[in-house]
C-alpha cells in the first residue's frame, strides 16, 4: 500500500461496497457472544482489539513496519482508544437492540463530522446541508424515539458511539499520511487492546455487567472471536486501500450499504426486522446523508471550474 498508487475509481468502489456488506459480521459477531456465549460487551470489545493486534503485529514484523518505525506514536494510540470506546458503546447497544436499529441511529456521524469541521476547520456548510443535517437528525430521532421507549438510555449509545468515531476520523486527518495503514493499524490495536484491559478492571471493580471479565465458553466462540479481530483488521486496511483508490466523495456513499446488511444478518440470525416506521426514519437518514455527499461533490466541482 504505497502512498503514490493511481487512482481506480472502479476498483475502489468494489473494493468499499464490499467492505461495507462484510463489516456488519463483526457486530453480528458481537451480538451472538453477547446473546448466546453471555460474553460482556467489554469483554467482547476487549478480544475485538487484541485479535486485531495479534493478526497484525506480525504483518508488521514482517514487512519491516514496526512500531518502532511510527513517526507518531501517541496520536496512533488515542486513535485506538477512541476507537475502542466507539467500538464498546457500539456493542453494548446491539446487545440490547436490533442491528438495522443501531445502525440507523448510528448514521448520524456523516451529519456531526460536517457539523465539526464548519465549526472546528472552517469548512463552508451552505443553508442546504445545514437543512439535510437538521432532517438527518429529525430521521434520528424517528428511529430512536421507540427504541427509547423500550431500551432507555441504551438506544442513545449509537449517538455517543457516533460522535467518538467522528473525533478518530478528525484525528486520522490530523495525522494524514505520516504512517502508513499498517504501523496505524497495529497502534490502534495496541492502544485499543490496553484501554479495554484497563476498561474491563474498572468496570468490573464497580460490579458493571457489560464489563464483566470471561473467557470464551466454547470453541466456536473462540473462532468467532479470532474471526471479529481479524476483520476489524484486515477489513479497514482494505478500505484504507479503497480510499487511495477513488476520492471520498465518490465511496462516501456505499457506507449505506451496512443498513442493508446488518438488516440482513439482524434478520436471519436474530428473527430482528424494523418496524415500518423505522423504515421512514431510516430513508430520512440515509435520504438526507446522500443529499450532504451530493451537494459536496457539487462544491467541489464548482471550485475545481472555477
Amino acid at each position: 500500500m504505497n502512498h503514490s498508487t493511481p487512482e481506480n475509481p472502479i476498483k475502489g468502489m468494489a473494493l468499499m461496497a464490499s467492505c461495507m456488506v462484510v463489516l456488519p459480521v463483526m457486530d453480528a459477531i458481537a451480538k451472538y457472544m453477547a446473546t448466546f456465549e453471555a460474553m460482556s460487551p467489554g469483554q467482547v470489545t476487549f478480544y475485538r482489539f487484541f485479535f486485531q493486534l495479534v493478526c497484525l503485529l506480525p504483518l508488521a514484523v514482517v514487512t519491516g513496519s514496526a512500531l518502532i518505525h511510527s513517526r507518531r506514536p501517541w496520536m496512533n494510540l488515542l486513535r485506538g482508544v477512541l476507537h475502542a470506546a466507539a467500538s464498546l458503546m457500539f456493542f453494548t447497544a446491539v446487545k440490547y437492540m436490533p442491528l438495522a436499529d443501531v445502525f440507523a441511529i448510528y448514521f448520524v456521524e456523516p451529519f456531526m463530522l460536517t457539523m465539526m469541521s464548519a465549526v472546528f476547520l472552517g469548512d463552508r456548510v451552505g443553508w442546504r446541508r445545514w437543512l439535510a443535517i437538521i432532517v438527518g437528525f429529525a430521521g434520528a430521532m424517528i428511529v430512536i424515539q421507540p427504541s427509547y421507549a423500550i431500551f432507555g438510555w441504551t438506544a442513545l449509545l449509537p449517538v455517543v458511539c457516533a460522535f467518538l468515531f467522528t473525533l478518530y476520523l478528525f484525528l486520522n486527518r490530523a495525522i494524514g499520511d505520516g504512517d502508513s495503514p499498517l504501523v496505524m493499524q497495529t497502534m490502534a490495536g495496541v492502544g485499543g487492546t490496553v484501554f479495554m484491559a484497563a476498561a474491563l478492571l474498572a468496570g468490573d471493580a464497580q460490579g458493571i455487567v457489560d464489563f464483566e471479565p470471561s473467557l470464551p465458553a466454547t470453541w466456536l466462540g473462540l473462532i468467532l472471536l479470532v474471526v471479529l479481530g481479524s476483520l476489524s483488521g484486515y477489513v479497514h486496511l482494505l478500505v484504507v486501500r479503497a480510499f487511495r483508490l477513488a476520492p471520498l466523495s465518490l465511496l462516501a456513499p456505499f457506507q449505506y450499504f451496512e443498513i442493508i446488511s446488518a438488516t440482513v444478518l439482524g434478520y436471519a440470525l436474530f428473527g430482528d426486522f424494523p418496524t415500518a416506521s423505522k423504515w421512514v426514519g431510516i430513508a430520512i437518514i440515509v435520504g438526507s446523508g446522500l443529499f450532504i455527499i451530493w451537494r459536496e461533490r457539487a462544491r467541489e466541482a464548482q471550485a475545481a471550474s472555477a
